[in-house]
Protein backbone atom coordinates (compact mmCIF):
# COMPACT_ATOMS: atom_id res chain seq x y z
CA UNK A 1 0.00 0.00 0.00
CA UNK A 2 1.28 3.47 -0.83
CA UNK A 3 1.66 6.08 1.91
CA UNK A 4 0.11 9.53 2.22
CA UNK A 5 3.64 10.91 1.82
CA UNK A 6 3.77 9.31 -1.65
CA UNK A 7 0.41 10.87 -2.50
CA UNK A 8 1.56 14.28 -1.31
CA UNK A 9 4.67 13.94 -3.45
CA UNK A 10 2.60 13.00 -6.50
CA UNK A 11 0.24 15.98 -6.08
CA UNK A 12 3.08 18.43 -5.46
CA UNK A 13 5.00 17.12 -8.50
CA UNK A 14 1.91 17.55 -10.68
CA UNK A 15 1.44 21.11 -9.40
CA UNK A 16 5.11 22.06 -9.85
CA UNK A 17 5.79 20.19 -13.08
CA UNK A 18 9.13 19.18 -11.57
CA UNK A 19 10.01 16.22 -9.38
CA UNK A 20 13.18 17.93 -8.15
CA UNK A 21 11.32 21.06 -7.11
CA UNK A 22 8.59 19.02 -5.41
CA UNK A 23 11.21 17.01 -3.51
CA UNK A 24 12.88 20.19 -2.31
CA UNK A 25 9.57 21.64 -1.11
CA UNK A 26 8.84 18.42 0.80
CA UNK A 27 12.38 18.24 2.23
CA UNK A 28 13.24 15.04 0.36
CA UNK A 29 16.24 14.15 -1.77
CA UNK A 30 15.58 13.86 -5.52
CA UNK A 31 16.64 10.21 -5.39
CA UNK A 32 14.18 9.38 -2.59
CA UNK A 33 11.39 11.25 -4.38
CA UNK A 34 12.09 9.44 -7.65
CA UNK A 35 11.99 6.08 -5.85
CA UNK A 36 8.71 6.98 -4.15
CA UNK A 37 7.13 7.96 -7.46
CA UNK A 38 8.25 4.72 -9.09
CA UNK A 39 6.87 2.80 -6.12
CA UNK A 40 3.51 4.51 -6.53
CA UNK A 41 3.39 3.77 -10.26
CA UNK A 42 4.30 0.12 -9.66
CA UNK A 43 1.56 -0.19 -7.06
CA UNK A 44 -1.00 1.27 -9.47
CA UNK A 45 0.34 -0.53 -12.53
CA UNK A 46 0.27 2.64 -14.67
CA UNK A 47 2.56 5.50 -15.61
CA UNK A 48 1.51 8.71 -13.90
CA UNK A 49 3.95 10.99 -15.73
CA UNK A 50 5.38 11.10 -19.24
CA UNK A 51 9.04 11.96 -18.81
CA UNK A 52 11.61 13.49 -21.11
CA UNK A 53 14.98 15.10 -20.49
CA UNK A 54 13.36 18.54 -20.27
CA UNK A 55 9.78 18.04 -19.20
CA UNK A 56 7.46 16.10 -16.92
CA UNK A 57 3.77 15.99 -17.67
CA UNK A 58 0.80 13.99 -16.45
CA UNK A 59 -0.42 11.05 -18.48
CA UNK A 60 -4.19 10.61 -18.94
CA UNK A 61 -4.08 8.03 -16.11
CA UNK A 62 -2.15 10.52 -13.98
CA UNK A 63 -4.76 13.23 -14.56
CA UNK A 64 -7.52 10.87 -13.39
CA UNK A 65 -5.60 9.74 -10.32
CA UNK A 66 -4.67 13.33 -9.42
CA UNK A 67 -8.26 14.36 -8.75
CA UNK A 68 -8.86 11.34 -6.52
CA UNK A 69 -5.63 12.08 -4.65
CA UNK A 70 -6.65 15.67 -4.01
CA UNK A 71 -10.04 14.59 -2.65
CA UNK A 72 -8.54 11.82 -0.51
CA UNK A 73 -5.87 14.05 1.03
CA UNK A 74 -8.40 16.82 1.62
CA UNK A 75 -10.73 14.40 3.42
CA UNK A 76 -7.88 13.13 5.59
CA UNK A 77 -6.83 16.69 6.45
CA UNK A 78 -10.38 17.65 7.36
CA UNK A 79 -10.75 14.57 9.55
CA UNK A 80 -7.47 15.26 11.28
CA UNK A 81 -8.47 18.89 11.85
CA UNK A 82 -11.75 17.79 13.42
CA UNK A 83 -9.97 15.40 15.76
CA UNK A 84 -7.46 18.05 16.76
CA UNK A 85 -9.98 20.84 17.21
CA UNK A 86 -10.28 21.77 20.83
CA UNK A 87 -7.62 19.24 21.89
CA UNK A 88 -4.29 20.54 20.62
CA UNK A 89 -3.00 24.07 20.40
CA UNK A 90 -2.42 25.74 17.07
CA UNK A 91 1.32 25.32 16.60
CA UNK A 92 4.03 25.13 13.97
CA UNK A 93 4.78 27.75 11.32
CA UNK A 94 2.34 29.60 9.08
CA UNK A 95 3.47 31.59 6.05
CA UNK A 96 1.15 34.39 4.91
CA UNK A 97 1.28 36.65 1.86
CA UNK A 98 -0.82 39.84 1.67
CA UNK A 99 -0.97 43.15 -0.24
CA UNK A 100 1.55 45.60 1.19
CA UNK A 101 -0.82 48.38 2.22
CA UNK A 102 -3.39 46.07 3.77
CA UNK A 103 -0.64 44.20 5.59
CA UNK A 104 1.03 47.24 7.13
CA UNK A 105 -2.07 49.38 7.70
CA UNK A 106 -4.53 46.81 8.94
CA UNK A 107 -3.24 43.26 9.35
CA UNK A 108 -0.04 43.73 11.34
CA UNK A 109 -1.63 44.63 14.71
CA UNK A 110 -4.31 41.98 14.18
CA UNK A 111 -1.68 39.32 13.49
CA UNK A 112 0.17 40.34 16.66
CA UNK A 113 -3.06 39.66 18.54
CA UNK A 114 -3.49 36.33 16.71
CA UNK A 115 -0.07 35.22 17.93
CA UNK A 116 -0.92 36.27 21.47
CA UNK A 117 -3.88 33.89 21.26
CA UNK A 118 -1.70 31.14 19.74
CA UNK A 119 1.77 31.63 21.27
CA UNK A 120 3.07 28.31 19.90
CA UNK A 121 2.54 29.48 16.32
CA UNK A 122 5.31 31.09 14.27
CA UNK A 123 4.27 33.53 11.55
CA UNK A 124 6.23 34.28 8.40
CA UNK A 125 4.89 37.39 6.60
CA UNK A 126 5.29 38.58 3.03
CA UNK A 127 3.70 41.99 2.47
CA UNK A 128 4.04 42.86 -1.22
CA UNK A 129 1.81 43.69 -4.17
CA UNK A 130 3.49 41.07 -6.36
CA UNK A 131 1.15 38.15 -7.04
CA UNK A 132 3.13 35.13 -5.93
CA UNK A 133 2.91 31.67 -7.46
CA UNK A 134 1.33 29.61 -4.68
CA UNK A 135 2.56 26.36 -6.23
CA UNK A 136 6.18 27.46 -6.37
CA UNK A 137 6.64 29.81 -3.42
CA UNK A 138 6.60 28.45 0.16
CA UNK A 139 3.40 30.20 1.23
CA UNK A 140 0.55 28.50 3.08
CA UNK A 141 -2.09 31.17 2.46
CA UNK A 142 -2.32 34.37 0.43
CA UNK A 143 -4.78 37.22 0.86
CA UNK A 144 -5.78 38.64 -2.51
CA UNK A 145 -8.18 41.24 -3.81
CA UNK A 146 -10.57 40.43 -6.62
CA UNK A 147 -11.79 37.27 -8.22
CA UNK A 148 -9.42 34.43 -9.04
CA UNK A 149 -8.16 33.83 -12.56
CA UNK A 150 -6.88 30.35 -11.64
CA UNK A 151 -9.85 28.11 -10.89
CA UNK A 152 -7.61 25.31 -9.60
CA UNK A 153 -6.72 27.31 -6.47
CA UNK A 154 -8.89 27.11 -3.36
CA UNK A 155 -10.45 30.43 -2.37
CA UNK A 156 -12.35 31.42 0.77
CA UNK A 157 -14.16 34.73 1.11
CA UNK A 158 -12.78 36.90 3.92
CA UNK A 159 -14.32 40.38 3.51
CA UNK A 160 -16.34 42.46 1.07
CA UNK A 161 -14.46 45.33 -0.52
CA UNK A 162 -14.49 47.78 -3.37
CA UNK A 163 -12.22 50.52 -4.59
CA UNK A 164 -12.87 54.14 -3.66
CA UNK A 165 -11.44 57.43 -4.90
CA UNK A 166 -9.63 59.25 -2.10
CA UNK A 167 -7.69 62.45 -1.57
CA UNK A 168 -6.52 64.52 1.38
CA UNK A 169 -8.57 67.55 2.50
CA UNK A 170 -5.47 69.67 1.84
CA UNK A 171 -5.21 68.55 -1.79
CA UNK A 172 -8.89 69.26 -2.41
CA UNK A 173 -8.62 72.69 -0.77
CA UNK A 174 -5.74 73.61 -3.11
CA UNK A 175 -6.97 72.00 -6.34
CA UNK A 176 -10.75 71.72 -5.97
CA UNK A 177 -12.96 68.65 -5.81
CA UNK A 178 -13.81 66.92 -9.10
CA UNK A 179 -17.55 66.56 -9.63
CA UNK A 180 -17.48 63.96 -12.41
CA UNK A 181 -15.15 61.14 -13.34
CA UNK A 182 -14.11 62.98 -16.49
CA UNK A 183 -12.80 65.86 -14.36
CA UNK A 184 -10.15 63.48 -13.01
CA UNK A 185 -8.19 64.27 -16.18
CA UNK A 186 -7.55 67.73 -14.69
CA UNK A 187 -5.98 66.26 -11.53
CA UNK A 188 -2.79 64.48 -10.57
CA UNK A 189 -3.78 60.83 -10.19
CA UNK A 190 -1.43 58.59 -8.24
CA UNK A 191 -0.70 55.30 -9.99
CA UNK A 192 0.65 51.89 -9.08
CA UNK A 193 1.45 48.69 -10.88
CA UNK A 194 -0.84 45.68 -10.94
CA UNK A 195 -0.40 42.57 -13.05
CA UNK A 196 0.06 42.86 -15.99
CA UNK A 197 1.09 46.55 -15.93
CA UNK A 198 0.39 50.10 -14.81
CA UNK A 199 -3.04 50.51 -13.22
CA UNK A 200 -4.07 53.70 -14.99
CA UNK A 201 -7.52 52.62 -16.17
CA UNK A 202 -9.97 53.02 -13.32
CA UNK A 203 -13.13 50.93 -13.60
CA UNK A 204 -16.50 51.63 -12.00
CA UNK A 205 -19.73 49.66 -11.78
CA UNK A 206 -22.26 51.54 -13.91
CA UNK A 207 -25.26 49.38 -14.71
CA UNK A 208 -24.71 46.43 -17.03
CA UNK A 209 -21.57 47.84 -18.61
CA UNK A 210 -18.63 48.90 -16.44
CA UNK A 211 -17.37 52.43 -16.92
CA UNK A 212 -13.66 52.92 -17.56
CA UNK A 213 -11.69 56.14 -17.13
CA UNK A 214 -8.05 56.47 -18.15
CA UNK A 215 -6.11 58.71 -15.77
CA UNK A 216 -2.60 60.11 -15.57
CA UNK A 217 -0.24 61.56 -13.01
CA UNK A 218 3.37 62.38 -12.26
CA UNK A 219 4.00 59.56 -9.74
CA UNK A 220 3.75 55.80 -9.86
CA UNK A 221 5.02 52.96 -7.68
CA UNK A 222 5.03 49.18 -7.42
CA UNK A 223 3.81 49.45 -3.81
CA UNK A 224 0.25 50.47 -3.00
CA UNK A 225 1.38 51.69 0.41
CA UNK A 226 3.54 54.36 -1.18
CA UNK A 227 0.58 55.56 -3.26
CA UNK A 228 -1.54 55.84 -0.11
CA UNK A 229 1.20 57.86 1.62
CA UNK A 230 1.38 60.22 -1.38
CA UNK A 231 -2.38 60.72 -1.13
CA UNK A 232 -2.19 61.41 2.61
CA UNK A 233 0.60 63.94 1.91
CA UNK A 234 -1.70 65.88 -0.41
CA UNK A 235 0.16 65.07 -3.63
CA UNK A 236 -2.76 63.71 -5.63
CA UNK A 237 -5.85 61.53 -5.95
CA UNK A 238 -5.74 57.73 -5.53
CA UNK A 239 -8.07 54.86 -6.35
CA UNK A 240 -7.62 52.42 -3.49
CA UNK A 241 -9.31 49.47 -1.84
CA UNK A 242 -11.55 50.66 0.97
CA UNK A 243 -10.02 48.07 3.30
CA UNK A 244 -6.62 49.70 2.75
CA UNK A 245 -7.69 53.25 3.56
CA UNK A 246 -10.42 52.98 6.19
CA UNK A 247 -7.99 53.90 9.01
CA UNK A 248 -7.12 57.09 7.11
CA UNK A 249 -10.81 57.81 6.48
CA UNK A 250 -11.51 57.34 10.18
CA UNK A 251 -8.68 59.75 11.10
CA UNK A 252 -9.75 62.25 8.48
CA UNK A 253 -6.37 62.29 6.72
CA UNK A 254 -8.18 61.06 3.60
CA UNK A 255 -11.74 61.55 2.38
CA UNK A 256 -13.68 59.80 -0.36
CA UNK A 257 -14.86 61.75 -3.39
CA UNK A 258 -17.20 61.03 -6.30
CA UNK A 259 -19.17 58.67 -4.08
CA UNK A 260 -22.06 58.56 -6.56
CA UNK A 261 -19.90 56.31 -8.73
CA UNK A 262 -19.69 52.75 -7.40
CA UNK A 263 -16.09 51.61 -7.39
CA UNK A 264 -14.93 48.28 -8.75
CA UNK A 265 -15.81 45.29 -6.55
CA UNK A 266 -12.63 43.65 -5.28
CA UNK A 267 -13.55 41.21 -2.48
CA UNK A 268 -10.75 40.03 -0.21
CA UNK A 269 -10.14 36.28 -0.43
CA UNK A 270 -7.88 33.81 1.32
CA UNK A 271 -6.25 31.61 -1.31
CA UNK A 272 -4.51 28.25 -0.84
CA UNK A 273 -2.85 26.05 -3.46
CA UNK A 274 -5.18 23.11 -2.79
CA UNK A 275 -7.63 21.82 -0.20
CA UNK A 276 -5.17 19.62 1.65
CA UNK A 277 -3.05 22.68 2.44
CA UNK A 278 -5.84 24.12 4.61
CA UNK A 279 -4.33 23.30 7.98
CA UNK A 280 -5.92 23.98 11.40
CA UNK A 281 -3.73 27.10 11.62
CA UNK A 282 -5.02 28.33 8.25
CA UNK A 283 -8.61 27.68 9.29
CA UNK A 284 -8.09 29.51 12.60
CA UNK A 285 -6.51 32.51 10.86
CA UNK A 286 -9.26 32.82 8.25
CA UNK A 287 -11.95 32.68 10.94
CA UNK A 288 -10.04 35.24 13.03
CA UNK A 289 -9.68 37.68 10.11
CA UNK A 290 -13.31 37.31 9.09
CA UNK A 291 -14.38 38.27 12.62
CA UNK A 292 -11.96 41.22 12.70
CA UNK A 293 -13.16 42.60 9.37
CA UNK A 294 -16.79 42.14 10.37
CA UNK A 295 -16.25 44.04 13.62
CA UNK A 296 -14.36 46.77 11.80
CA UNK A 297 -17.18 47.16 9.29
CA UNK A 298 -19.82 47.24 12.03
CA UNK A 299 -17.84 49.94 13.83
CA UNK A 300 -17.20 52.14 10.80
CA UNK A 301 -20.18 51.37 8.55
CA UNK A 302 -19.83 49.69 5.19
CA UNK A 303 -18.27 52.83 3.72
CA UNK A 304 -16.76 51.92 0.41
CA UNK A 305 -17.08 48.18 1.00
CA UNK A 306 -19.57 46.33 -1.11
CA UNK A 307 -22.18 44.31 0.67
CA UNK A 308 -21.72 40.55 0.94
Amino acid sequence: MYSTADLHLFVRTADCGSLTRAARMLHQSPAAASAALRRLEQRLGVLLFARSTRSLRLTPDGEIFLEYCRDALASLAEGEALLMAGKDKIRGQLSLSAPSDLGRQVLLPWLNHFQEIHPDLKLSLQFADRVIDLRRDPVDIALRYGRLDDSSLVSQHVAANRRVIVASPDYLARHGTPRTLHELSEHNCLLYYLSPGLFNTWRFNAGKEPLEIKVRGDRMADDGGIVREWAVAGIGIAYKSWLDVWPDLKRGTLVTILDDYAGEDTPLNAVCPHRNSISPAVRALVAFLREKFERQRDATGTGGAASD
